[in-house]
């Protein structure tokens, strides 16, 4: 058996989750999320406990196993607790504002480029230069973290745009590096 898709999610507190058929609607304080999985998996609720089964030990079966249960315990976890992820905006001018709740961003192109939140996402800035994504959802807010981060990358050289916090960026030697190198 699965060794990740066995493990039974407790259901916390004030969550509340409704199985219908291959549906699952997982209620919390910080929202509703609503997933339809595979019909082949069976999920039940016993105890305070979801679980997920499989009905054999084929190859995709025992690939849906796990799937189901992560998914599963992200909706759990996301609708009790939520989910976020931190940006850094790293450049010489490099800022952003907000607007409502909108991001406008200004990152070195002639005119300031502006985001909006996919439905469910909260987005907050901290400073000038810090992006704060918030959700219930873990795969709308890592989207959305992904598409800001899409707008201006980190550069190989000097490391400006814009990254996730606490990533390391490995910056390439310059020319200069390269010619002193040769001439030895």
């Amino acid at each position: 058996m699965s060794r990740i898709g066995k493990l039974p999610i407790p259901v916390p507190g004030g969550v509340k989750v409704e199985i219908k058929g291959n549906e699952v609607t997982v209620l919390g304080p910080k929202g509703k999320l609503v997933r339809s999985f595979h019909p082949n998996m069976t999920i039940k609720l016993e105890d305070g406990k979801l679980t997920v089964l499989r009905p054999d030990d084929e190859r995709q079966n025992k690939a849906l196993h796990g799937l189901t249960r992560n998914l599963l315990a992200n909706m759990v976890t996301g609708v009790s607790t939520g989910f976020e992820r931190n940006l850094e905006i790293v450049g010489v001018g490099y800022r952003v504002e907000k607007s409502g709740d909108k991001l406008i961003l200004r990152t070195g192109f002639s005119h300031p480029v502006e985001v909006s939140p996919l439905p469910g996402v909260t987005l907050a800035i901290e400073g000038a230069n810090r992006i704060k994504v918030t959700g219930a959802d873990k795969e709308a807010v890592g989207q959305m973290a992904s598409n800001i981060k899409s707008i201006r990358p980190p550069d190989a050289y000097k490391g400006k745009g814009i990254r996730y916090a606490g990533e390391q960026i490995k910056l390439k030697p310059g020319k200069t590096a390269k010619a002193v190198g040769s001439k030895q």
